[in-house]
């Protein structure tokens, strides 16, 4: 009888390959920001909810409300997609410093978008 050889990367890994666990952790992410998910588009295709909040997003233009809520949707769109590929190629560290680089940048642009419609 012959025996079928397993790599050593799907061995260490168990039986799922580096594809498998990314799509898996990316489920995973996805399930997680469901609600925030949901709750970000909702109020970023409905203005009139701008009146719920209290302080300086309330006196923010809508435009301005509107951009700060689709990036913050996007963001949470994108983070499955990240998270799954971020481990999926995790033996590539080119590949993860981009993904840093990418992360950073919008989280950056979600911190200056706060500031200037939130805080």
């Amino acid at each position: 009888m012959s025996q079928k050889r397993v790599s050593s990367e799907t061995e260490h890994l168990g039986m799922f390959s580096p594809g498998g666990w990314g799509a898996f952790a990316g489920i995973i992410v996805a399930a997680l920001i469901a609600v925030p998910l949901s709750a970000s588009f909702a109020f970023a295709t409905h203005p009139d909810t701008q009146n719920l909040f209290a302080g300086r997003l309330e006196e923010a233009t809508r435009g301005g409300y509107m951009a700060f809520w689709w990036v913050v949707t996007l963001l949470l769109a994108a983070l499955p997609f990240g998270v799954g590929f971020g481990i999926a190629s995790i033996h590539n560290k080119r590949v993860l410093t981009v993904i840093g680089a990418i992360a950073i940048l919008l989280i950056i642009a979600v911190v200056v978008l706060g500031q200037l419609f939130v805080f």
